[in-house]
């Protein structure tokens, strides 16, 4: 018979209050004006739940003995590295990061089931595979296969968002992925109703998961990332509750739940923004690099226009919506945006801004880079909303963006993107774009807009450029 000792007691009160804190505080995240707090609880809430595991579990006699300074050295190497990283990282680079932090949870929770496995395969244990239950072996194995494909996806999205890896997209794609998911069930059912040959299907499924994680994430193409990050997110937490099985530990689990149902959520509004199936997702045939729309091919001319003109525009228009992109966040330019934005307010003018859901490299990233700036949340349309602004605005100024942008999402069916719902800014009276140069955007599609008789271009970098229009309307 079990018994039950007072640090059982603790370290289960310890984990109910750290799973409010990650409810509570996921709850928070969902404005700007709490995110910051929210952030703060639950990775308060997480300390508590590492601390109590690591003290009353080492404290109850009937345990293994931890090595405490083991343990703690990893825990402040851990924290002193991470608060680094978060320090000094870019807000350009926080998509990168993003993808890092979900490959280690993948790769924590692939090292966490190995490690029960070796503890089951153990001679000198008490506990072994065979005698293990059906749903210790099935964790064992999905925390080995989601551990393994999100680890690997994690790092080839990295070096995707880094320019390091391009796009591969090999013939007889989907077949390739079908048949290693087919494959990694197969090995999966093998091991839990067979313990012969344990060691070489367990490799064989840590081989396979590896493999599909590099081949789900290398055909999908740059403007697809998002969805790639908000579904990894998601296959992180999935791991994790995994592996919360295996130790049996309830607070893995409640973390994992809320990632992965958050991840998954996320996944699927991202796909709906981008006018993809989470099908096609799963088995790796969406949104490949494409090199032109199908538009027709003729020669184009634009129309630029100067920082005193566009100053002018802006400053007499009674609304203004500012549609902000990924070339913001690269110059910087958030603060420099919501200085003009107060310049106009101050001059009677109503400043709105758009924001598509894929917008950046992540999901939110617009809105996070807004909210740094102070940008009042209550400005900040959504896709739905801003395109019922756009007809009654009399300037749009597009900052950085550019494929969300594009009208051939709605007009050319020979386009790649035909069909992603995309921010309809050329029913606006002016179009004023903010780009470096005529060049594609990430998706590496030409965007019809630019060469339309209401659109102009504003050649030069976006922090540059913004910091001048704002000098030019206090002149005014």
């Amino acid at each position: 018979m079990e018994t039950f000792s007072i640090f059982d007691g603790l370290l289960d009160i310890s984990y109910l209050i750290a799973s409010v804190a990650f409810i509570v505080g996921l709850k928070m995240q969902s404005s700007p004006d709490s995110a910051r707090k929210g952030n703060i609880l639950a990775a308060a809430g997480m300390g508590l739940a590492t601390l109590a595991t690591v003290i009353f579990t080492g404290l109850d006699e009937n345990a293994h003995l931890i090595n405490y300074v083991v343990v703690f050295f990893g825990l402040a190497t851990g924290s002193v590295i991470g608060a680094y990283l978060a320090k000094t990282v870019k807000m350009t680079g926080m998509p990168e990061m993003v993808s890092l932090l979900n490959g280690y949870g993948g790769a924590t929770s692939l090292l966490l089931a190995l490690n029960e496995y070796f503890h089951l395969a153990n001679p000198h244990n008490n506990d072994s595979l065979a005698d293990a239950g059906a749903l210790v072996k099935v964790s064992l194995v999905l925390g080995l296969l989601v551990g393994g494909v999100t680890f690997t996806g994690s790092v080839v999205a990295w070096g995707k968002l880094q320019g390091k890896i391009k796009d591969i997209n090999l013939p007889g794609q989907q077949f390739i992925n079908m048949a290693m998911l087919l494959a990694s069930v197969v090995l999966g059912a093998m091991l839990v109703v067979d313990t012969e040959a344990q060691w070489a299907i367990l490799s064989a499924i840590i081989a396979i998961s590896l493999v599909y994680g590099y081949f789900f994430v290398m055909p999908i193409g740059g403007a697809d990332m998002p969805v790639v990050i908000a579904l990894l997110n998601s296959f992180s937490g999935v791991a994790g509750i995994f592996a919360g099985f295996l130790v049996n530990n309830n607070a893995m689990i409640i973390g994992g739940i809320l990632v992965g149902s958050s991840g998954t959520i996320l996944a699927v509004l991202m796909c709906n923004a981008m006018n993809r199936s989470l099908l096609n997702v799963l088995i790796g045939n969406f949104g490949g690099s494409s090199g032109a729309s199908g538009a027709d091919g003729g020669e184009k001319s634009h129309k630029e226009v100067s920082v005193q003109d566009a100053a002018i525009m802006c400053n007499y228009a009674s609304k203004v919506i500012i549609v902000p992109g990924y070339g913001m966040a690269v110059a910087q330019a958030q603060h420099a945006v919501h200085a003009v934005d107060k310049l106009l307010e101050a001059n009677g003018v109503e400043v709105l801004y758009a924001i598509h859901p894929v917008a950046g490299r992540m999901p939110g990233h617009m809105n996070v880079l807004l909210a740094e700036a102070d940008v009042p949340y209550d400005k900040l349309l959504e896709l739905e909303a801003a395109n019922e602004q756009f007809k009654t605005a009399d300037v749009v100024l597009i900052i950085g963006a550019n494929d969300v942008v594009n009208p051939a999402a709605n007009e050319d069916p020979g386009s790649p993107i035909y069909g992603m719902p995309v921010l309809n800014v050329y029913e606006a009276k002016n179009v004023i774009v903010f780009k470096r140069s005529m060049k594609p955007g990430y998706a590496g599609i030409e965007n019809p807009l630019f060469f339309r008789p209401n659109s102009s271009m504003l050649f030069g970098d976006a922090k540059d450029m913004i910091d001048k229009l704002a000098q030019e309307i206090k002149s005014l």
